[in-house]
């Protein structure tokens, strides 16, 4: 029933496995819409063990000789689904003992797949490629996304169809996955996401009570390309920053290869360009941040830095402690929303948008 039910709402056709991903957590790559097979052990372990002090004090009983009944079971189930995993140092808590059963789900995951799949599932495992799941559905917010964009990011998060195979507007072969569009020459979001990224974090800095602007005049590499943006006093030591976002994508042939082994190779790699192709800004004086985020949501380290450190100076100017973690979604919905502009552009105008209402 939870799965027709979500196929109902999303508009996506979900396999087993698929099926299997979506009932993990989120910090595990799923929906976090969890089933009862597997979250009736741990709730019941987490439950006999909390409880068994307290049981033995009403029954005045032994509590080396007393257990709570079916316990032993339960546990010899638990340790069947986690063979050679170690019982919790704190059994009393439920997610002690769900933990371990998410992470032999999410490695049976990986063992069915390779290439693409492969690193799409290193991908969502990560915990900032989630983020844009916790975001508070606000349009008044702006984190509210549009039914079409949700449906392709849950696709795209699962590895579930997306369209029909067809033809993108720059003549390649789009399959059902849709991933072409994510590192089209011609992608549609690119743009309009790159935008959105960089908006979001000057208007952060801005909050933080540092003046920033974007694409700041008369500063720029050899070859004429400006950084993205420029805080206007200093940052760091008497030095001002520098940062320049991108937006690669997991699933490109020329880094599938490495991402398929390495979580966040792409967003690493670009990171690496960006201080090579900006070296002589720094050279110059300047603390340079890239900004590097991956179509799947991983971030580079230097990028998630970065957001951390704002996060800590608009939670010192009296901001709300969690400020932090609402940038990081509103970053991760703007990836999203350029997925799906970018999936949704491989169509060209005629297909996707107009015609008989136009």
């Amino acid at each position: 029933m939870l799965r027709e039910l979500l196929e109902s709402v999303l508009n996506v056709g979900m396999s087993d496995l698929q099926w299997s991903q979506a009932a993990l957590p989120i910090r595990h790559g799923g929906l976090g819409i969890r089933r009862l097979q597997d979250i009736e052990l741990p709730a019941f372990l987490a439950s006999a063990s909390g409880v068994l002090e307290l049981v033995t004090r009403i029954l005045q009983v032994n509590g080396d000789d007393f257990s709570i009944p079916f316990a032993e079971e339960a546990l010899s189930l638990w340790r069947a689904r986690c063979p050679g995993c170690d019982d919790p140092d704190f059994p009393e808590r439920q997610r002690a003992w769900d933990e371990e059963i998410c992470r032999v789900s999410l490695d049976g995951l990986l063992g069915h797949s390779s290439g693409a799949e492969r690193a799409r599932l290193l991908a969502v495992s990560r915990p900032e490629s989630g983020l844009w799941l916790h975001a508070l559905p606000s349009p008044h917010l702006g984190t509210l996304l549009d039914d079409n964009s949700l449906r392709v990011a849950v696709a795209l998060r699962l590895g579930c169809d997306v369209c029909q195979p067809h033809r993108c507007v720059c003549g390649a072969n789009v399959d059902v996955q849709g991933r072409h569009g994510l590192h089209c020459v011609r992608s549609a979001g690119r743009i309009s996401r790159h935008h959105a990224i960089n908006d979001i974090v000057r208007r952060a800095l801005i909050s933080a009570d540092i003046p920033a602007v974007l694409e700041p005049p008369g500063l720029s590499r050899s070859d004429g390309r400006r950084p993205d943006g420029l805080t206007l006093i200093p940052w760091e030591k008497g030095r001002c920053l520098l940062w320049d976002a991108t937006c690669v994508c997991t699933f490109a042939p020329s880094h599938v290869g490495h991402t398929a082994g390495t979580v966040g190779a792409a967003a690493e790699a670009a990171a690496r360009q960006k201080c090579v192709k900006y070296g002589q800004l720094i050279a110059g004086g300047y603390i340079f941040v890239p900004l590097a985020i991956e179509t799947t949501g991983v971030w580079g380290e230097q990028g998630r830095q970065f957001v951390r450190e704002i996060g800590r100076r608009l939670r010192s100017r009296g901001f709300d402690y969690r400020s932090g973690a609402y940038l990081a979604q509103r970053i991760s919905l703007a990836v999203q929303r350029g997925n799906a502009a970018s999936v949704m552009g491989t169509f060209g105008s005629g297909a996707s948008w107009g015609g008989l209402f136009s």
